[in-house]
C-alpha cells in the first residue's frame, strides 16, 4: 500500500519548524514570509500542491531542509519539482533560474506570490535604504524575466502556471 502524502497542515508544520530559528532581513520570524507566500498562492487560485510548495519554497535554498529530505518526503512529485524550480542554486544566473521556473508547471505562481511579498512596500520600508534599493531592483528584474509585468491578466498566468485549472 502506498504511503499517504503529507497533508497541507503537516507541510506547514514542517516548514514552520524547519525555519523556526530563522528571521527575514527585517528581523521578523521567517514563517511569516512563508505564510504570506502560501496565502498569496491561495488567493491567486493556486492548488493545494502549489500551496505546499509555497510553504517549502525556501527550505532547500536556505539549508533548513536538505535535498535528500525533499527527495524522500511523502510529497507528490509535482510539489518536489515546484520546490526545486524556485530554489536558486549557488552561482546560478537569473536567466537560468527564471527559465527553470517558467519550464516547471505550477512554479510561476509560487514565485509570483514570493516576489509580491518580498516587494511589499511596507516590508521593504523596514530595510536600510541601500538594501531596499538593491532588492527592489532585483525583484523587478526577476519579474521582468518571468514576464510578470507583461500585461497578461493574473487568471491567464494562473492557468499557465497551474495546468490542473486549465
Amino acid at each position: 500500500m502506498p504511503t499517504p502524502y503529507l497533508t497541507l497542515s503537516q507541510v506547514e508544520a514542517i516548514a514552520r519548524e524547519a525555519h523556526r530559528a530563522q528571521t527575514d532581513k527585517a528581523g521578523r520570524p521567517y514563517a511569516e514570509h512563508l505564510a504570506a507566500v502560501a496565502e498569496g498562492v491561495r488567493v491567486r487560485g493556486g492548488s493545494e500542491e502549489q500551496m505546499a510548495a509555497a510553504w517549502l519554497h525556501d527550505a532547500v535554498e536556505d539549508g533548513v531542509l536538505s535535498r535528500q529530505w525533499l527527495d524522500e518526503a511523502s510529497l507528490p512529485g509535482r510539489v518536489k519539482h515546484m520546490v526545486l524550480a524556485v530554489t536558486k542554486r549557488d552561482g546560478e544566473d537569473l536567466s537560468t533560474y527564471t527559465g527553470r521556473i517558467l519550464a516547471t508547471p505550477g512554479a510561476l505562481l509560487i514565485k509570483e506570490a514570493d516576489l509580491a511579498h518580498n516587494a511589499d512596500p511596507d516590508r521593504l520600508a523596514m530595510l536600510e535604504p541601500a538594501t531596499r534599493t538593491r532588492l527592489t531592483d532585483k525583484y523587478a528584474q526577476v519579474r521582468g524575466l518571468l514576464g510578470l509585468d507583461s500585461g497578461v491578466r493574473p487568471l491567464e498566468r494562473r492557468d499557465q502556471a497551474n495546468p490542473a485549472t486549465g
